[in-house]
């Protein structure tokens, strides 16, 4: 997949993630630590791009996977995981979509979430399935900027197939869905 965009008039691509992108992703994971320790209790570690690879929930395969990075000024700024038809045919999951902070409020993170809907519904599509975790304020006003619905918080019953951090299963976290098409 590659898209392309122009927010504010500056080039931004937003492309599947190749393996030689890896250390620009642990880069962007390591600007955005204040999302990992929301989300998980701890920084990012060096595993965590091989680990949205491998993350499945059960019944789910690595086709199943898209792994996207966000490019401006042509260096990667953001990270996007998600999951097709989960967790219904029609809806597609995001795991995690992540922006460097000094690339946020920027409207870079509002035009990809339009351009990734805008794919999505190309293939019949009708639902974005994601979570913020309780408390994590930045991720909650964006979601509403989206026109997202909220769930109430619930304690996660597991992440998939991966590990979860020692902090991570006490931390609630709230689903939200967002209507496209």
């Amino acid at each position: 997949m590659r898209i392309d965009l122009f927010v504010d008039g500056h080039p931004v691509v937003i492309r599947d993630l190749e393996p030689a992108d890896e250390p620009a992703v642990l880069a962007v994971f390591a600007a955005s630590d204040d999302w990992f320790l929301a989300a998980t209790g701890q920084p990012s570690a060096p595993g965590d791009v091989q680990s949205a690879y491998y993350s499945l929930p059960e019944g789910y395969d690595f086709e199943d996977k898209v792994l996207l990075v966000i490019e401006a000024a042509r260096e990667v700024v953001g990270f996007v995981d998600a999951l097709r038809q989960y967790p219904h045919i029609a809806s597609v999951g995001i795991g995690t979509f992540l922006i460097r902070p000094e690339y946020r409020r920027l409207g870079i993170g509002r035009a990809v979430a339009a351009a990734l809907s805008a794919a999505a519904v190309e293939q019949d599509i009708v639902q974005i399935s994601t979570h913020v975790v309780e408390g994590w304020v930045p991720g909650r006003k964006f979601l509403a900027t989206l026109g997202a619905t909220f769930s109430p918080p619930a304690v996660p019953g597991g992440a998939g197939n991966r590990t979860v951090g020692p902090h991570e299963s006490a931390r609630k976290v709230i689903p939200a869905t967002i209507a496209i098409g």
